[in-house]
């Protein structure tokens, strides 16, 4: 569509309807609408789409929870209004509230009123577009968007002129039987002259048996004043769905993440198993990149290209640099450099950022560390406050021993060191670039560059103590048998022998 065009058919609003209840959710503390899939809430996703229409007055109606759809609105989109409709009177009364609420600012609405619903979150930016640039094209005071059903039951089937314009909505229990064979149904978002419709809204009745104001009795009330009114079909009747119950909303969940991991697989990002993948609306995944099965990418994560996630990863706003590696992992708030590698079995928290090529592996938990280019932390170790330089190398099972049960202090390892398997860095602490420190040391004092640290008591052994101590045991049945063979251990080093060979990782 022509950006002439677009600009012609903006909206002058976007009502948005988000004011009931939602008691099939059966939720005890959260709005209908705020329930969220793929990384929004429901009227998250429908203030998303609206804002792409560049409308002139963004308001949502909000009453049945209204501090929190409030609260959140403001954090997801500032820009938006919101008015109380502090009794739901009907859809009529909720519209009527928002269009005198912008009146009442001074803000007269000429041109068009998009209405839609705040659960309806598979609508799309692209058919609302069509839906005002048809209502505009054909000079129509009110155009519903509609949709054929492949199962229009319990649907309000839209009536049609012999010239194609709408002659009625015919409630499904109302329907005759010939009426019921039409698969086009009413989605209950329309687009209406903002003039008429704020007219047609003063001559609403509440006579009914429910006592509000149906927004649908506009559309006679147009009709009958010899105006036009029209309807455009959606390409996808799904995107018209509303969502009633957690069924529902995990039915949608699955229809958007479809819809996400198509549009990246089209992008040149293979996903192996499609159907075990999930992503959130704002993830970034770049060209070459693979997913593999049994992960979820969440948040603002950004996949760099050509790298590998997966399989079981679970990532919330975490950046993979290029051709980096990561598998069995949880992230949250981490960055992990191009040409890392990450897993199996990792968990980094926030705060975390590995360098290029650096590694975390296999039962490593990193948080708030910095682990810089080519470094390592390959297994079994916790990284916490702390910050390790380049080409250095961490030994297995190392505790960063950063709380002392009232504060955290921070250790620094410099650059090309090796510390020893089993050891623990006391902080504040820092160990100096190109030093080592030996197995199973417990590091309190700083070590100077190039040195060496060792930090443990002196190997005794007590010869004889296990048949002393346990006679007739196997293990004593054992060494009378090594010694009667001659498979007598030869001592350890001496104290104060040289223990470099030891720094192990």
């Amino acid at each position: 569509m022509p950006r002439s065009h677009l600009v012609t058919t903006r909206p002058a609003a976007v009502v948005v309807l988000a004011a009931g209840e939602g008691t099939r959710m059966k939720s005890v503390s959260l709005p209908k609408v705020l329930h969220p899939l793929c990384g929004r809430s429901m009227v998250g996703h429908v203030v998303a789409a609206a804002r792409d229409l560049e409308p002139e007055h963004l308001v949502v109606v909000v009453g049945h929870r209204r501090e929190q759809v409030v609260e959140h609105l403001a954090e997801v989109d500032p820009g938006v209004r919101t008015v109380v409709q502090e009794e739901q009177l009907g859809t009529g009364h909720a519209v009527r509230v928002a269009l005198e609420a912008l009146a009442g600012e001074g803000l007269a609405v000429a041109g068009t009123v998009l209405v839609t619903c705040g659960d309806t979150p598979l609508l799309t930016a692209d058919t609302m577009r069509e839906l005002v640039a048809a209502h505009h094209d054909e000079g129509n005071a009110v155009t519903v968007l509609s949709a054929r059903m492949p199962d229009p039951s319990g649907y309000g089937r839209i009536v049609r002129a012999a010239d194609g314009a709408v002659s009625g909505i015919v409630e499904h229990k109302d329907a005759t039987d010939e009426q019921r064979t039409i698969d086009e149904i009413n989605s209950g978002v329309y687009a209406f002259d903002g003039e008429l419709l704020v007219r047609a809204l003063g001559q609403v009745r509440r006579d009914n048996s429910q006592g509000e104001e149906y927004l649908t009795d506009t559309l006679g009330i147009l009709r009958a004043a010899g105006h036009r009114v029209g309807a455009r079909a959606a390409g996808d009747h799904r995107e018209i769905l509303g969502i009633n119950d957690r069924v529902q909303l995990a039915a949608a969940r699955r229809v958007l993440n479809d819809r996400l991991v198509e549009a990246a697989m089209r992008a040149g990002v293979t996903v192996v198993d499609p159907a075990s993948v999930w992503l959130d609306v704002q993830v970034r995944v770049e060209p070459d990149a693979v997913v593999w099965p049994n992960t979820q990418l969440q948040g603002a994560s950004v996949l760099g290209a050509g790298c590998e996630v997966g399989p079981n990863c679970t990532l919330r706003d975490t950046v993979v640099g290029p051709e980096a590696r990561v598998s069995n992992t949880t992230s949250d708030r981490a960055e992990i450099g191009p040409g890392a590698s990450v897993g199996p079995y990792a968990y980094l928290r926030p705060g975390t950022k590995l360098g290029p090529r650096a590694k975390a592996g296999t039962y490593v938990e990193l948080k708030n560390a910095e682990v810089g280019e080519g470094s390592k932390v390959p297994h079994l170790s916790y990284v916490g406050d702390a910050t390790i330089g380049d080409h250095s190398n961490i030994g297995a099972a190392s505790v960063f021993v950063n709380y002392d049960g009232v504060n955290k202090h921070h250790t620094t390892i410099g650059s090309h060191c090796r510390t020893g398997s089993d050891n623990m860095f006391v902080a504040p602490v820092t160990v100096g670039d190109g030093a080592y420190t030996a197995a199973g040391s417990v590091i309190t004092r700083d070590v100077p560059p190039g040195a060496l640290a060792v930090a443990r008591g002196q190997q005794r052994n007590i010869d004889g103590w296990v048949a002393r101590k346990r006679p007739g045991s196997a293990a004593a049945r054992a060494a009378a048998q090594a010694r009667q063979d001659g498979g007598a251990v030869e001592p350890g080093p001496a104290a104060g022998a040289p223990v470099a060979e030891q720094a192990g990782g």
